[in-house]
């Protein structure tokens, strides 16, 4: 009726229809909302988020956790705003030592860790680390001849095909199935000189690595060429029994390449995505390993003398026993030597 009061219930039920159709009512409790006006309705939405891999690289000292590792190709995959110039705007943040060098769109499952089908890896070391313990020079003076190239990559082709790798990192057994892993290639380039020391590089390519693996392949290598280990140990660390395998310092060792071959036959050359092969970033890879990474190992070299400290353990070493043989005897094995970066490792699945 006319002139009398609503009921409070319905007042309060016709306050929450108005509410749900957009009213705005004072509050004393609560504070009133906020609608969108008609110039708000009439901004852009913000941008939605793309999936996409950046290209990274970094001279790997000081670091928590990996001391020593760098990388020339990481990659990795995130979502972003793909806004204007945002590859200058993340390095405007970044550290001269830590940059991006690149940045492609890819599919929206695309993850950079599971659809990477091969990873390559340098190792670069001063090359006094070949010479033979009896009959060279074991200091900076020391120049790789070809005989001894050509021995270093005969025992490093070794490498190749499938392999138990369980004596190359810790915690694997030789029957378990992910201690076997697939190298396509391992090899030494030619030496080169910086600052009056001489260097050679190492390089392999595999499928994937466990902790230490790499490391763990080179060190045994240097043993076999510097005369404290015979050629016959390669054969036996695939092996069921535990062979002592010395691990190489981490300063040196670098990933320059994450391979996604399978991701860009498939994807490659739909027209929508573009392959990640970084052919076009090649040049920046290779002057941020000049201006960052060689320095660093270099200059890092020369002052810790990581190797050359590492290279003094080596007949520490007891290569022509294992585990099963050392029960037998009542002897024990020594462990292996970690190098003078830490237990970092950083060559991982």
């Amino acid at each position: 009726m006319a002139g009398k009061e609503m009921h409070p219930a319905r007042a309060s039920h016709q306050q929450d229809r108005k509410a749900r159709g957009g009213w705005i009512w004072e509050d004393t409790q609560y504070p009133p909302k906020r609608l969108r006006g008609s110039e708000e309705e009439e901004r852009p939405r913000k941008l939605p988020k793309r999936k996409i891999v950046l290209l990274m690289a970094y001279s790997g000292k000081g670091y928590h956790g990996m001391q020593g590792v760098s990388a020339a190709g990481q990659v990795v995959s995130l979502k972003v705003w793909l806004i204007d110039d945002i590859l200058d705007k993340i390095n405007s943040h970044l550290p001269s030592h830590i940059r991006i060098l690149g940045l492609k769109r890819v599919t929206g499952g695309f993850n950079s860790k599971n659809k990477c089908d091969a990873r390559t890896y340098l190792y670069m070391l001063p090359t006094f680390a070949f010479a033979h313990k009896d009959r060279d020079v074991q200091d900076e003076t020391y120049r790789l001849s070809p005989e001894t190239l050509r021995l270093v990559n005969r025992l490093l082709s070794c490498y190749k095909g499938t392999h138990s790798f369980h004596n190359f990192t810790s915690q694997k057994g030789p029957r378990e199935p992910s201690a076997r892993r697939y190298i396509l290639d391992m090899y030494c380039e030619e030496p080169f000189l910086r600052e009056g020391l001489e260097f050679a590089v190492i390089k392999v390519k595999g499928q994937s690595f466990m902790m230490h693996q790499i490391r763990k392949m080179v060190g045994l290598v240097v043993a076999i060429v510097k005369g404290y280990a015979p050629e016959s140990v390669l054969e036996r660390s695939w092996g069921e029994e535990k062979v002592d395998v010395p691990k190489a310092p981490g300063l040196g060792l670098v990933l320059e390449r994450v391979h996604f071959e399978k991701y860009n036959q498939r994807f490659g050359g739909d027209g929508l995505h573009e392959p990640l092969d970084w052919a076009q970033e090649e040049g920046k890879v290779a002057a941020f390993k000049e201006q960052h990474i060689y320095p660093t190992i270099v200059s890092t070299e020369r002052d810790e003398r990581s190797m050359a400290q590492w290279l003094s353990t080596l007949p520490v070493h007891d290569f022509s026993a294992t585990a099963l043989s050392a029960a037998r005897t009542g002897t024990k094995v020594p462990s292996p030597l970690d190098g003078s970066e830490g237990d970092g490792g950083g060559d991982t699945d």
